[in-house]
């Protein structure tokens, strides 16, 4: 077994043992179920301000002449963004907590429950309220918004497994099992089997978080958030962690294996809690451009998918104008629709690119190059930065203008990567060329 293969064996083993993971595949599943919820959120905002809001700093259409009447409309799209990102987290916990439930076999929607229960229990019931003479209050018996949103993403996520793990364990054991005679419904059965485990579990996490605010002065949302979420968001958040992350990604997509789907557990989490924050911000209008997240997952999507995984738009049209073999020219035709959906299997599988070592090169670089011309566009103050969520599958351009809430620099930003991604790809389609010629 030479070197190549050797190092093609020992990634499909990785990429197994990371697919197969329990935790990780609730959380990859939870964030697939919550994409819609992320994207409905994104649209309302943006609707409500570029559309209904006549206080905006940027246009809207409500300030047209005649139109102020749109402004009505406002609360329909605030209302609705209220209900989809301010509540991400208690989404992801209630699923994550099914997920993990299923894969332990444990029956019906205890586990959710027990996960939303208990994470519930390790959240401050109280907020500190500032007056406008800068008197701080507190108020009781409330769920602050840090803990529904994206800041308490990391503490829900953690809860959630730890406490369906401990609460599975407890009912597999059946020590605190209650016998019930065969008579009554199964039902009330079951209901009765998961009483004293769900109480021990509910109780304990409450517990450890009373002993941990004793013993230190901070809680675990305190805890979890500075030592464990701001850390990674700071990684994340940093154009090298970006760039590895995408470079993770690709390695696994040339050797035949979903690249994307590999490493969702650790970007949905962390990429799309920065895009929730911005477009918080911006629904706020209390912000500074200096506040917002320039890495995110639109970020992602408009500049490092374009045309899907590895820029391949760049890869169809370079074929288009410079390919002289007609085996990548059929496959280009098929694949230019899609394409423009950013869905390059054909591409991927059908060139092919995976284990092609002449189109395996640009396909990885490609993304890290334009990732990289996005995000110095972005902080010099040439690009806008994205604040909204968008569905993947937005074409590109389009994708760009709706990220944005209606930037032309983000376009322009979008186009130069494009054509940088053509530039890239097209010395390999002409070694494809030479290597057809040298075959024949």
């Amino acid at each position: 077994m030479n070197f190549s293969e050797a190092a093609t064996e020992k990634l499909l083993m990785i990429a197994d043992k990371i697919s197969n993971q329990k935790h990780m595949s609730a959380i990859k599943n939870a964030f697939s179920t919550l994409m819609p919820v992320i994207i409905t959120g994104a649209f309302c905002t943006l609707i409500s301000n570029v559309v209904c809001s006549t206080t905006t700093n940027g246009i809207s259409l409500a300030k047209v002449p005649g139109m102020a009447w749109l402004e009505f409309l406002q609360p329909i799209f605030t209302s609705a963004n209220y209900a989809t990102l301010n509540f991400f987290t208690i989404g992801a916990v209630v699923l994550i907590g099914l997920e993990l439930g299923k894969t332990n076999k444990m029956k019906g929607y205890a586990p959710a429950f027990i996960a939303l229960c208990s994470y519930v229990a390790c959240c401050p019931s109280f907020i500190n309220f500032t007056l406008e003479n800068k008197e701080v209050i507190q108020v009781a018996d409330v769920f602050g918004k840090d803990y529904t949103a994206a800041k308490g993403l990391f503490l829900g996520m953690v809860i959630a497994m730890l406490s369906v793990e401990l609460f599975s364990w407890v009912v597999k054991s059946g020590k605190m099992k209650i016998s019930m005679p065969d008579s009554v419904p199964p039902n009330v059965s079951n209901s009765f089997n998961v009483l004293f485990p769900a109480m021990f579990t509910i109780i304990a996490f409450s517990a450890i978080n009373f002993g941990i605010t004793q013993v230190t002065g901070m809680t675990l949302y305190d805890i979890i958030y500075t030592m464990l979420q701001k850390p990674l968001e700071a990684v994340m958040q940093g154009l090298p962690g970006l760039l590895i992350l995408m470079l993770v990604a690709q390695l696994f997509w040339v050797i035949g294996i979903h690249g994307n789907q590999i490493i969702k557990p650790v970007r949905e989490p962390l990429l799309n809690a920065a895009i929730m924050a911005n477009t918080d911000m911006v629904n706020s209008g209390n912000f500074a451009r200096g506040d917002l997240n320039v890495i995110n997952m639109s970020f992602w999507d408009v500049y490092m998918s374009m045309g899907g995984s590895g820029v391949t738009i760049g890869l169809v049209i370079a074929i288009f104008i410079f390919s002289k073999r007609e085996d990548y020219k059929g496959i280009a035709k098929l694949s230019l629709v899609p394409g423009i959906f950013n869905i390059n299997e054909t591409m991927t599988f059908g060139l092919p690119i995976m284990l092609n070592p002449i189109m395996a090169i640009p396909f990885i670089i490609t993304p890290l190059i334009t990732g990289t011309i996005g995000y110095v566009l972005t902080t010099i103050g040439f690009a806008d930065v994205l604040v909204y969520a968008v569905p993947w599958t937005t074409p590109p351009i389009l994708s760009a203008w709706l990220a944005s809430g209606g930037s032309i620099t983000c376009i322009i930003t979008q186009v130069i990567c494009m054509a940088v991604s053509i530039l890239i790809y097209i010395p390999f389609v002409m070694a494809a060329n030479k290597q057809k010629m040298a075959s024949e």
